[in-house]
């Protein structure tokens, strides 16, 4: 089979393109390399365009994985235009799967549950409390209207704090775990604002790539699944797992917390998602940061 991967450089995009390559599919991945790197995909037989408007270009595939948006509330506080790039090119890949009769699988995120109660449930109602989480949610209503109007299938996947892997390329912007494993490794303190109670739904990449085949092989017409643990750990935990299996006994720095609309907590509710996708994660956080460890997180150039 044929897929289109777009963020097929980034972290979890690449992955994602590793596992379908190493199925045996044809992966063609769009990237701008804005945030992604080829490195990422170095060595895998793919063929990459970079812009959006090159979909037109390709004949028709058996199905398309968007990841490609900026990944941080960041990005689009220092360029608010990106709000309407990001929904113009989900735009485009929902014209193009409605010409092709292609289904979507959109990497949503958890954030759009912000000033929710945990545990955090599909059909709780959404308040976009910054551009990035009105760009999510304005993708997701939008794959709706697609599949209402048009019968293009949409699966939405509510992503909670994904780590992994890969991740090294992101800087500042990669997950906590592997941001306080960088820091630890070379001897460093992490910095946590806050007192470290702060929680996350943590949950593996390469779970995540599970959840997103199985959102492409399921004959969905348009859902919302989240994928997370179901289990939440604060950030003095994660120091104390890292401490661990570092062999190190490394105290974090506390700064006040700068950042306004601060989420204290995340944790999903992962019934619907193990009901109707069929999928329950497999690696704990803690095999999941021995794995990392192991691999040489640090020494990873992606």
């Amino acid at each position: 089979m044929i897929f289109l991967v777009t963020g097929g450089c980034g972290f979890i995009g690449s992955k994602l393109v590793e596992r379908l390559v190493n199925d045996g599919h044809r992966v063609i991945v769009l990237d701008d390399l804005s945030t992604g790197t080829i490195k990422n995909i170095e060595g895998l037989d793919v063929r990459l365009i970079t812009s959006c408007h090159q979909v037109w270009d390709i004949p028709k595939v058996d199905g398309i994985f968007h990841l490609g948006m900026p990944p941080s509330t960041q990005f689009y506080r220092r360029n608010p235009r990106l709000v309407g790039k990001t929904i113009d090119e989900a735009t485009t890949l929902l014209e193009y799967a409605k010409e092709k009769q292609v289904k979507i699988v959109f990497a949503s995120s958890s954030s759009l549950y912000n000033k929710c109660p945990t545990p955090y449930r599909e059909d709780m109602p959404i308040y976009a409390t910054d551009y990035y989480t009105e760009c999510k949610y304005a993708i997701e209503r939008l794959g709706n209207v697609f599949n209402q109007f048009y019968g293009v299938k949409f699966v939405s996947l509510r992503l909670f704090s994904v780590y992994g892997r890969k991740e090294k390329h992101k800087g500042q912007f990669a997950n906590v775990v592997s941001q306080f494993l960088w820091s630890m490794q070379r001897g460093e303190p992490p910095i946590i604002y806050g007192d470290g109670s702060q929680t996350r739904d943590f949950i593996n990449v390469d779970d995540v790539v599970e959840a997103f085949i199985l959102a492409m092989q399921k004959d969905f017409e348009y859902e919302v699944f989240n994928v997370g643990t179901g289990k939440a750990y604060s950030f003095n935990e994660i120091v104390r797992l890292l401490n661990k299996h570092l062999g190190t006994d490394i105290k974090p720095i506390y700064k006040p917390n700068p950042i306004k609309n601060y989420v204290y907590h995340t944790l999903a509710d992962m019934s619907k998602t193990e009901r109707l996708l069929g999928f329950k994660p497999k690696i704990s956080l803690k095999q999941g940061i021995k794995t990392i460890i192991n691999e040489g997180v640090e020494n990873d150039l992606s």
